[in-house]
């Protein structure tokens, strides 16, 4: 089962795919709703959203325990930011819910361009997807915190999508690096504790005391991802060459790890030893 593009020819009969992608004139956004089957069995629906005008792709779904992720891919500044609202639970003293983001320097092969995204369409819209490829966990230690007052130079999404992750904003150094290069201010960066000689904290399922400092673990898969472009070659023409066509797409679900510092275990409620 695949996506694929296609353009009209005279060819042979060939069985076609369940799923089909139609090529349609670009507008500034183009959204696509996609039925995947989540890492716990349940089936979510996925709203994939590319923005030519800015050029990114915005992915969006909810966990079957509620915990709704945005996840943005920015070609143009080369930005991956990874949303994840966390319902909470007020009777063990937790807020109604926690709002995490987690960004870093975007893979442009992690996903297909813009302009590709915005071209997909879906023929069969109620089929279930699963993805042709499981790609590994990606291990991410975030060790700098965003200022989010400031984080508007380095993507103008990033005060809707996180605004309201206030003590939850984390980055990579070496990432900070890159975009400080393109010319983002300093300030927009902060280095976390435990860059600063704080060598003797365990990770959080280790912590006796809620209110002790450690290291949080958050995991998250994107189920459903179109990551690369599939080509297809012509019916050879007068010249007797074939030449190769856009005709389809590959889909990968992709999973993240992310390791960062907290003030406080109360802080990292869903990380515990299994």
């Amino acid at each position: 089962m695949s996506f694929s593009m296609y353009r009209r020819e005279i060819s042979p009969p060939v069985r076609i795919s369940l799923l089909v992608v139609t090529l349609v004139s670009l507008g500034i956004c183009s959204e696509l709703k996609v039925r995947v089957r989540l890492s716990d069995g349940l089936i979510g629906e996925e709203i994939l959203d590319a923005n030519s005008e800015n050029d990114d792709i915005t992915v969006e779904f909810k966990q079957g325990d509620g915990t709704h992720i945005t996840a943005v891919f920015d070609f143009k500044r080369d930005v991956r930011i990874v949303r994840a609202l966390i319902l909470g639970e007020p009777e063990r003293g937790q807020n109604q819910y926690q709002v995490l983001c987690f960004v870093s320097r975007l893979d442009h092969h992690e996903i297909i361009p813009t302009e590709s995204m915005a071209r997909l369409r879906q023929k069969n819209p109620h089929l279930v997807r699963t993805a042709e490829e499981k790609r590994g966990e990606e291990h991410l230690h975030m060790d700098m915190a965003v200022n989010v007052s400031h984080a508007g130079h380095l993507n103008t999404l990033i005060h809707n999508v996180c605004k309201e992750a206030h003590e939850g904003f984390y980055t990579r150094a070496a990432d900070t690096k890159h975009w400080l290069d393109k010319g983002i201010e300093a300030i927009e960066f902060e280095p976390l504790p435990q860059t600063v000689d704080v060598s003797g904290l365990q990770r959080c399922p280790s912590t006796l005391d809620l209110w002790q400092p450690c290291f949080c673990s958050y995991h998250l898969r994107l189920e459903w991802l179109p990551c690369l472009l599939k080509y297809c070659r012509s019916r050879r023409g007068a010249a007797g060459r074939a030449n190769p066509y856009k005709c389809g797409i590959r889909s990968c679900s992709k999973g993240y790890r992310f390791d960062y510092y907290v003030p406080h275990k109360q802080l990292c409620p869903w990380d515990e030893e299994t």
